[in-house]
């Protein structure tokens, strides 16, 4: 379980005492670390025998909370394979991906294929012990409304109000629940060897399929217009036979829970707009 009281900057603090203690039990050399992330730490490693791999650490935290899990349910099938985790450090070697760029980089159509080959493969049944999207969206409509308080009503509370009843009517009206990577956007999946593109960094959730398609459709590095915003949405229900109204609205609740500790706040604030233009 998440340790509620371990703050991001605390935890990287730990970082390099953790890493050591990675390296010595798995015998790793390590290379170059990878460009820091929000929620986690990678480097470049190998293996005793010679093989490449990546030595991720995980901030804990209740949406990764199941990372290696998501990982190994998938066991390479259209994201990175797990090859051993240390659930006592967060930590877990990784399969790596060369090139490595990102499916964001192949431009907005291709990439939008790819996502769209990737999403049936992704949701798979699942059970314990993962999350469900239920108990998260429970969450976040307690959280929004503090949100919102906290920031000084800067947004418009209809944005906050529609997230609400959107996540409100939706959580409890779901359809076969399967698992799902709840950030799966451009910069989530990348170039390798063993596939063309495989998907990296889950927060894995239970839920219904059609919770998929928000990251996708807010993924501004792939155009961001309400245009580029409503052909994502369009595609990707239309192709996978998903009901558009409620993956539109998943994507209005999730969008505003994530938009107010996210630097592209902006950017998440923008799409929800085109959504709810979209929904009149």
């Amino acid at each position: 379980m998440a340790d509620a009281s371990l703050t991001h900057g605390v935890w990287l603090e730990r970082v390099p005492d953790l890493v050591a203690e990675c390296v010595a039990d798995w015998d790793l050399r390590l290379g170059e670390p990878y460009d820091p992330g929000a929620a986690g730490y990678a480097v470049r490693a190998e293996l005793p025998d010679g093989r490449p791999a990546v030595l991720k650490l995980v901030f804990p935290h209740r949406e990764s909370e199941h990372e290696a899990d998501a990982l190994a349910l998938w066991d390479g099938n259209g994201a990175v394979q797990l090859l051993a985790r240390d659930d006592n450090h967060s930590a877990m070697l990784l399969e790596r991906c060369e090139p490595g760029t990102t499916l964001a980089a192949a431009g907005a159509d291709v990439a939008l294929d790819v996502l769209i080959e990737l999403l049936p493969r992704l949701g798979v049944e699942a059970g314990a012990p993962f999350h469900t999207l239920e108990e998260e969206a429970g969450w976040w409509i307690g959280y929004l409304p503090e949100q919102w308080e906290r920031s000084g009503r800067a947004v418009e509370r209809r944005l906050v109000d529609a997230a609400v009843d959107a996540l409100t009517s939706l959580s409890q009206s779901q359809g076969e629940q399967v698992l799902l990577h709840q950030d799966l956007h451009g910069d989530n999946v990348l170039a390798a060897e063993r596939k063309p593109w495989l998907v990296i960094d889950p927060k894995p959730l239970l839920g219904e399929r059609e919770f998929a398609v928000a990251p996708i459709v807010r993924s501004f590095e792939l155009g961001q217009s309400k245009r580029d915003a409503l052909y994502r949405l369009d595609r990707v229900t239309s192709e996978l036979g998903l009901d558009r109204d409620r993956a539109r609205a998943w994507t209005i609740g999730q969008t505003m829970a994530w938009a107010f500790d996210s630097s592209y706040i902006s950017t998440h604030l923008d799409t929800v707009r085109w959504l709810l233009e979209d929904a009149e």
